[in-house]
């Protein structure tokens, strides 16, 4: 079993935590549960493609990307949310080394950040969130998601 699948059936175990904490949730736990598991496989095939960055590393980070909303309920701010609590979970998940954490916390603290460039992990992140969503019919609420997917789409 690979860490990606390791590290999946943990973040599942936090999500089940999370039913009936929060009341109104900004998207459903089952959302959170799909998009979990279709991003962090456009994130690893996307990895491929790029051929320089770790596909593994890639798919964790967009598997956790979105742990700040799991948490909170909250989309507003949940980037930066989910960092320091995705790190703890990170470490004591004993699957990643220090710096390969912080790769994938620091993907997690940036990605809502769609026209501010960062490092490969934090790209890849970015496009596989903003492709999921749109496959799954999710609008694009702000002009620089529509920008990042069409980018995607030139490069294939």
């Amino acid at each position: 079993m690979n860490r990606l699948l390791k590290l999946e059936n943990l973040l599942l175990d936090v999500i089940n935590m999370q039913e009936g904490k929060i009341e109104d949730r900004d998207e459903t736990l089952n959302w959170e549960r799909i998009h979990m598991a279709s991003s962090a496989r456009l994130a690893w095939e996307m990895a491929l493609e790029r051929k320089n960055a770790d596909p593994e590393i890639a798919a964790c980070a967009a598997a956790v990307h979105d742990f700040g909303r799991i948490l909170t309920g909250r989309q507003k701010g949940h980037a930066e949310a989910g960092y320091e609590p995705v790190r703890v979970f990170l470490k004591e998940s004993g699957l990643f080394t220090e710096e390969e954490a912080e790769i994938i916390a620091r993907a997690v603290k940036n990605h809502s950040s769609k026209t501010e460039t960062g490092t490969v992990v934090e790209e890849i992140v970015k496009d596989a969130d903003v492709v999921d969503c749109y496959q799954y019919g999710y609008p694009f609420d702000r002009p620089e998601k529509e920008t990042r997917y069409r980018a995607w789409l030139t490069s294939r």
